[in-house]
């Protein structure tokens, strides 16, 4: 009988864990965010097909940070990679039944990254050699798309006879990404430079990738911490938000700074290793500081630190949720972009760095920082400084999102102060009138 005690849970365990894994790699605040790869298909040859594979990146604040991307798939025959232009397979494999002309990869699972900058030019195509770094469509879609041409041989020459290969992976430079299986479409229909013909590819698949921070990292990459011109108190991230403290996982002193990572700029090491100790653990923290109270208007500032001695973050991007943001009147130092998932709501907006001014937030340091001041105004139905209504919502810093203190933790607002930061202006322009009337009098 205890069979028919377990008959249930398990297929119910298993559907859920279906549904959770799925549920997590939908973002609320970029909901048809996602990495289409497109091969399309653009001649034959005598044993396979030239192919073209273009990878856009639709997600609007999520960019692929160097090293860059790496993409694999498995084949679904005894396929080769003949050659490839802006792209390389990192492994060539066994290929030594072949005499003569030797195939640019012969494994069963080809990994391919991106070429760096700089290579001769018969060795690139359009949108390639970039290091595999690729900007988030919100960002600069112009830059958000990377692409190879690839030459496949041992494969079928034509329609019916071509098989899709299985099991895509990206990296995007680390985990995080689910691929879905390839999926034939409609080929895709390109227009000749005049603009006055239209050409399209013999055969056209895709392949869907999105993002799921829970397989990425068991820990957030970043925190949240706060403080206000109302209260001295600062609350700071919550402890061991990107992980704890141990002898082995961070840098405490100058002098470790400076023997770690002074004699090994060169080497390759694992970042994680180089961050400063810290209570909350994580490589970057966002601060928000409710700064100013004006009677029309208030005003936050935002810093992002990095604690990180090992990296910079190119191309940095910051999203914060506050239902103000639909107000938002003047932003300093860095660029704002309002982001609109749904119809009806405005309470989301995408902070990124002025090109060649702050769009690099460097390794950890004096210049480890990033800073801007927003100015807001405000709707006085909804306005107040109550219950932490000044802070953001979620904060993600490079499309995670970030560790926020619980709402406790907020700095509060004293019992007198709401009262007091209401009249703040009604008693200025008083005193002005005053001073004039008096004036007036002399």
């Amino acid at each position: 009988m205890m069979f028919y005690k377990f008959a249930y849970p398990l297929p119910m365990v298993a559907f859920f864990a279906i549904i959770i894994s799925q549920a997590g790699a939908y973002d609320p605040l970029d909901p048809n965010g996602n990495i289409t790869i497109k091969w399309d298909v653009i001649s034959w040859t005598p044993d396979g097909y030239i192919a073209v594979v273009t990878m856009t990146n639709f997600q609007m604040y999520r960019h692929i940070m160097s090293p860059g991307w790496t993409l694999g798939w498995v084949w679904a025959k005894k396929e080769v990679i003949w050659s490839m232009v802006g792209a390389q397979a990192t492994e060539q494999g066994d290929c030594s039944k072949f005499k003569g002309n030797v195939p640019h990869c012969c494994k069963k699972n080809p990994t391919v990254v991106d070429l760096l900058p700089g290579v001769p030019y018969n060795q690139q195509i359009a949108n390639c050699c970039k290091g595999g770094v690729v900007s988030s469509w919100g960002q600069d879609s112009s830059s958000a798309v990377s692409s190879f041409q690839v030459s496949v041989g041992r494969a079928g020459t034509s329609n019916k006879t071509v098989k899709l290969p299985l099991n895509f992976t990206l990296l995007g430079p680390g985990l995080g990404y689910t691929c879905s299986g390839a999926k034939k479409v409609p080929s895709t229909v390109f227009l000749t430079p005049d603009g006055r013909r239209k050409t399209q590819a013999l055969m056209t698949w895709n392949v869907t990738c999105t993002y799921n921070q829970i397989l990425a990292s068991r820990y957030p990459s970043c925190c949240v911490s706060m403080s206000s011109f109302y209260n001295s108190t600062i609350t700071p991230c919550p402890s061991c938000s990107c992980g704890c403290q141990n002898n082995n996982n961070c840098i405490s002193g100058d002098a470790e700074i400076e023997s770690v990572v002074g004699k090994n700029r060169t080497r390759s090491r694992n970042s994680n290793a180089m961050i400063r100790c810290t209570n909350h653990m994580c490589p970057i923290r966002v601060h928000w500081h409710v700064k100013l109270n004006y009677k029309e208007y208030w005003r936050v500032k935002m810093t992002v630190t990095n604690f990180n001695y090992a990296m910079n973050y190119t191309q940095w991007t910051l999203v914060a949720q506050h239902p103000n943001l639909d107000n938002i009147t003047q932003v300093f130092s860095f660029e704002y972009k309002p982001l609109l998932p749904y119809k009806y709501t405005n309470d989301t907006g995408m902070f990124y760095g002025l090109k060649f001014y702050n769009d690099v937030l460097k390794e950890a340091g004096a210049n480890g920082n990033v800073q801007s001041e927003l100015i807001l105004r405000k709707d006085m139905s909804t306005f107040t400084f109550k219950q932490g209504w000044a802070f953001p919502r979620k904060i993600y810093f490079n499309g995670d999102e970030c560790a926020m203190p619980g709402p406790d933790e907020y700095p509060y607002l004293p019992n007198s102060a709401n009262s007091k930061l209401i009249s703040v202006s009604t008693m200025a322009s008083f005193l002005l009138l005053v001073f004039s009337n008096l004036l007036g009098m002399i």
